[in-house]
């Protein structure tokens, strides 16, 4: 198979001798990234939600000559793109990438190409604000020439956010399932489905605090009880339960006793006459 065009000898040649003409280095010690701009063909913006996509990278991208600079931690380099405009082709992707790989390289680093689409994700969302998954660096770090690449960005991610992502599809469904089961009046079916999401929430999405997880707990067992979870902000928020109307006096006991066994200090400092709220369903806001 005949190799990609891009980038040539002369191209290679110019920015080697830039680099030496800044650092003073001989030109055959300079070492140059070659990071490729990419195009993806199928598999639009769902990458963010752990879904399939395929990618290629193109013969054009990023050129960054380097040596290591004199502290031998950082470098002395000159970097150029091969097209001004590159709008749309993952250029600041293929930029965080190429000095991803230079720093490594200066320093004698190796690092898996798992480990910098990692990295030059946080590059991209952290540092650069940009709302995007891990295809851009993962079809530039990962793609072979003359080959379409694809990739399942669920087993891409890392354990967490493909935790997160499988939080984010059966909650989904959970939500379907419950429109079906509030429509026929099945309160245990739709408990049950409350009471999945608080666990996945838990830990797949990975929210939620000791006393909100020991409240979630003691809410499960609580007589009555058709289903429980995290409300509000998942970690100092509170917990919801869809308990029986003929029952909320008790399990309101049984959630005050409980909950003082588990977190003793924190049940001392809470207004008594609002650890727990019964309430019913509402109405919309509207004027009187």
């Amino acid at each position: 198979m005949v190799a990609s065009s891009w980038p040539s000898l002369d191209e290679l040649d110019a920015v080697r001798n830039k680099v030496a003409e800044m650092s003073g280095a001989d030109g055959r010690d300079v070492r140059v990234v070659v990071s490729p701009y990419r195009i993806c063909p199928l598999g639009a913006h769902i990458d963010h939600q752990g879904g399939t996509v395929t990618a290629m990278t193109i013969n054009m991208g990023i050129l960054l000559g380097f040596v290591p600079s004199p502290d031998a931690q950082g470098i002395t380099g000159f970097i150029c793109g091969s097209e001004e405009h590159s709008s749309g082709l993952s250029s600041s992707a293929a930029v965080g990438i190429a000095y991803l790989l230079a720093l490594e390289t200066a320093n004698c680093k190796i690092i898996a190409p798992e480990e910098n689409i990692e990295l030059d994700r946080l590059i991209e969302n952290e540092y650069l604000h940009l709302k995007n998954g891990i295809l851009d660096q993962s079809a530039i770090l990962l793609s072979k020439y003359g080959y379409l690449t694809w990739m399942d960005c669920k087993s891409i991610l890392k354990p967490n956010l493909a935790k997160r992502a499988l939080h984010y599809f059966s909650e989904n469904k959970r939500v379907k399932e419950g429109l079906e089961a509030w429509a026929s009046g099945n309160l245990d079916e739709f408990g049950k489905l409350i009471s999945a999401s608080g666990r996945s929430s838990i830990e797949n999405y990975e929210c939620g605090c000791k006393e909100m997880i020991d409240l979630y707990e003691i809410l499960l067992k609580a007589p009555g009880v058709f289903g429980a979870r995290f409300s509000g902000a998942g970690f100092r928020g509170c917990c919801l339960a869809l308990v029986d109307a003929d029952l909320t006096d008790k399990a309101a006991a049984f959630v005050k006793q409980e909950y003082q066994k588990v977190q003793p200090e924190l049940a001392s400092k809470l207004p008594q006459d609002r650890l727990v709220l019964i309430c019913e369903p509402g109405d919309s806001a509207h004027v009187v």
